[in-house]
C-alpha cells in the first residue's frame, strides 16, 4: 500500500500529527525512524536533567498520550502504522535511557541498542508489532524495545 505523506505545513496545522510525525523527523524520505530516535536522543539530556520523578511522569505522559497520537495519525492518514508515525520511537527511546547516566557513550549505546531492538523485532517486540491494532500497537512495540534496551544498560551500569 502506497503512504500518503503529509507535507510539513499540513503537519504543523495538525497539532496531533505533528507530534505523532515527532515535530516533523517523521518526514525524512530515509529511516524515519532512526530520524525520529534522534529527536529523542537529542532532547533527552535536557529531559535527563530533571529530577528522576518528573522525567517517568514525562515518560509516562508521553508514552500514555502516544496511544492516542499515533492512533489518531494512523487513523486520519488511513495507515495502520505509517512509517512516519515516529512518536512511538520517542517515548520508547526515553523510556529506555530512564535514569542513565548522560554520557555520549551511553547516549551512544542506548541509541545502538534501541534501534537494534526496534527493527529486529524479537520476541515479543515483533508479536506486539503484528496483533495489537492501532495507537496500542504503534506503541507497544517501541515501548517493549526500550524496555530491552533498559535492561541490558542497567545491568551494563550495575555490574560493567
Amino acid at each position: 500500500m502506497v503512504q500518503a505523506v503529509p507535507s510539513f505545513r499540513q503537519l504543523i496545522r495538525n497539532p496531533v500529527h505533528f507530534l505523532a510525525f515527532g515535530f516533523g523527523s517523521g518526514l525524512s524520505p530515509k529511516a524515519p525512524g532512526t530520524a525520529g530516535t534522534l529527536v529523542a536522543l537529542m532532547l533527552w539530556p535536557m529531559l535527563a536533567s530533571l529530577p528522576l520523578e518528573l522525567y517517568i511522569l514525562i515518560v509516562a505522559v508521553a508514552s500514555i498520550g502516544g496511544f492516542y497520537l499515533c492512533g489518531k495519525t494512523a487513523s486520519d492518514l488511513g495507515v495502520h502504522d505509517h512509517s512516519g508515525i515516529v512518536w512511538d520511537e520517542i517515548a520508547g527511546f526515553w523510556l529506555a535511557m530512564t535514569a542513565m547516566p548522560v554520557s555520549w557513550i551511553w547516549m551512544l549505546a542506548g541509541f545502538l541498542l534501541f534501534r537494534l531492538f526496534d527493527i529486529w523485532k524479537p520476541w515479543p517486540i515483533g508479536w506486539l508489532d503484528k496483533h495489537v491494532d492501532g495507537g496500542y500497537g504503534i506503541m507497544l512495540d517501541d515501548l517493549v524495545a526500550g524496555l530491552f534496551t533498559w535492561l541490558i544498560l542497567f545491568l551494563a551500569m550495575t555490574f560493567g
